[in-house]
């Protein structure tokens, strides 16, 4: 494979063959899995990562186990090490966990290194970890939200430039009288008469529905509309009561910049009460995407 890709995630043993056939390098967290890798590979020499558990708990073989299960794995006829990684569990939150983590993780590689010399390369900074801590980048980083110009750090994200905008349009514009409901609940009426607007936009689509009576805005002609009431399936309302030129067929940026203005996903993500991560993956398939 010429630009090799390593599934940072664990495979389930009705994928593996799959895996070693296609030349993806799958990570593994246990002798056993790389056992079975060894024995789907055919014979042809398959390229593993090894990932050990520093703090995270999620995957990857213990600390105190690393050396022992990692010179067995390097034993095996059909298995070569592509990379040895580990994972931050606090990076934007624990500097001093952090340090240390990294710390001891750096003196367990050069143990391996010593112990088992060979080709492979190491990796620990995702995006917080290389911005906060690139002072031991080891061989491969993994930027992952930092791609989309977002930092998990306020105060290095006036170094990136956010590459993601969200889109939708104005379906319906209908003036509404004072004291009527807006969305399921009821939970917005309109305190006077109202310019409301529908959009062509829910959480079936990835919209947060906890943005619903939290404040949160999208921009129309460069200006900043109140999002109304409940978010739906399939639809939200906002206020354009002061932007009367509004009409329908008006793009709305949900997430971006328009005009002087911008709602950041980290804007979003604190009005819904979730991180950006979860913003910028939970995006449904039916939003079309238009790679610039």
């Amino acid at each position: 494979m010429p630009n090799p890709i390593i599934i940072l995630g664990p495979a389930l043993p009705t994928e593996r063959a799959a895996i070693a056939e296609q030349g993806f390098i799958p990570s593994i967290s246990t002798l056993e899995e790389a056992r079975d890798f060894d024995r789907v590979g055919g014979g042809n020499k398959m390229e593993i990562n090894f990932k050990i558990d520093t703090g995270m708990g999620r995957l990857g073989v213990l600390r105190d186990e690393a050396l022992r299960t990692f010179k067995e794995v390097n034993a095996l006829v059909n298995i070569k090490v592509h990379s040895v990684s580990t994972h931050l569990p606090v990076s934007n939150e624990d500097e001093k966990f952090t340090r240390e983590q990294l710390r001891n993780f750096g003196q367990l590689i050069r143990q391996l290194r010593a112990d088992v010399p060979g080709s492979y390369k190491v990796h620990a900074l995702q995006t917080a970890g290389l911005l906060a801590f690139a002072e031991e980048p080891f061989e491969i980083v993994r930027p992952g939200i930092l791609i989309f110009g977002i930092s998990p750090l306020p105060e290095f994200q006036s170094m990136l430039r956010p590459a993601m905008t969200w889109k939708t349009r104005i379906a319906v514009i209908r003036n509404m009288p004072a004291g009527h409901g807006i969305s399921y609940g009821r939970t917005f009426i309109t305190p006077n008469k109202m310019r409301v607007a529908t959009l062509s936009c829910g959480y079936a689509d990835g919209y947060p529905r906890h943005l619903s009576n939290r404040g949160a805005s999208v921009l129309v002609r460069g200006r900043r509309c109140a999002l109304l009431g409940r978010v739906t399936m399939d639809l939200i309302m906002i206020d354009v009561s002061d932007l009367p030129e509004a009409g329908v067929g008006d793009e709305v940026v949900l997430m971006g910049r328009q005009g002087d203005e911008e709602v950041s996903c980290t804007e979003l993500a604190e009005r819904a009460q979730t991180i950006t991560w979860e913003i910028t993956t939970r995006i449904g398939a039916r939003v079309p995407r238009v790679y610039v």
